[in-house]
């Protein structure tokens, strides 16, 4: 029988990345790398990356609570919650939280490609360097991900 991954409500793999805890719920070990899941902590008045564009895989937002504001390429969505995102790869995209309230996500990524990302971006800060949009753009280059600049 195979393994089944369950993840408790305190459980998983948190990052803390500023305001933004990412708490990794499935690394794709379970999935055959096919899925990775994270959950998103934005806090209140918190932006995103800079706008990106994936190569290699598809990444979904479903706002659990409070709101965020996606936008993609020059579209602007306010999301409240309840609200399903799905970006395609070549999509340019960026989130953030504009409220004066925590927002919370569950991200989705197809396959599981861009977890690592984010234990990169643990890393880097551990390793005392700033979390700005010049070292993000740099983690994402390693994961088939580069910035949408045509739409900064």
């Amino acid at each position: 029988m195979p393994d089944v991954s369950v993840v408790g409500p305190e459980a998983g793999e948190s990052i803390q990345l500023g305001p933004t805890v990412m708490r990794i719920l499935e690394d794709g070990s379970t999935t055959g790398h096919r899925l990775g899941i994270g959950e998103i902590t934005l806090g209140p008045h918190t932006d995103g990356p800079p706008q990106h564009r994936h190569a290699r895989h598809d990444e979904g937002f479903y706002v659990v609570s409070g709101a965020a504001r996606f936008t993609v390429g020059e579209t602007v969505y306010d999301a409240p919650a309840g609200t399903l995102v799905m970006i395609p790869p070549g999509a340019p995209h960026t989130f953030a939280n504009p409220t004066d309230s925590t927002t919370v996500l569950l991200n989705t990524f197809t396959p599981d490609l861009y977890v690592d990302y984010f234990r990169d971006l643990r890393d880097m800060i551990a390793g005392g360097r700033p979390l700005t949009p010049e070292s993000t753009v740099e983690a994402m280059s390693r994961y088939a991900t580069e910035p949408a600049t045509d739409f900064a």
